[in-house]
């Protein structure tokens, strides 16, 4: 499926997030803050505050932005605790502005939020 998706432009950004999965199978839900460093509509780059085993599939939270349960998968780990991640769907255009309205990247200090796009 990934080796046919057309390769969309990453664009750093600063945001707070959570990553949510399971452990011990089915026992009970886990939650673990990371930073999210740079974003497309199909795929993230998340910094990890602390190590701990992360799994293979889990949702991703954007609070500040009011995006819940993304879908992910992990595709590739980086020595520097960084990781990537290919979203389960597309983010939306309005999602996507919506993250950069609230990062606090230098880059997108020029984003308001529209209420006619909201």
């Amino acid at each position: 499926m990934y080796d046919r998706e057309v390769r969309y432009k990453m664009e750093e950004t600063m945001n707070e997030a959570r990553i949510e999965f399971t452990e011990k199978g089915v026992m009970h839900m886990a939650s673990r803050r990371c930073q999210l460093i740079r974003v497309s509509p199909a795929s993230a780059v998340l910094g990890i505050l602390t190590q701990f085993k992360l799994p293979r599939e889990f949702c991703l939270d954007i609070p500040e932005a009011r995006i819940s349960s993304i879908g992910s998968v992990l595709t590739r780990t980086y020595t520097n605790n960084t990781i990537e991640i290919r979203f389960l769907r597309l983010l939306s255009e309005k999602e996507m502005h919506r993250i950069f309205v609230f990062s606090a990247h230098p880059n997108h200090r020029n984003h308001v939020m529209d209420v006619r796009f909201w």
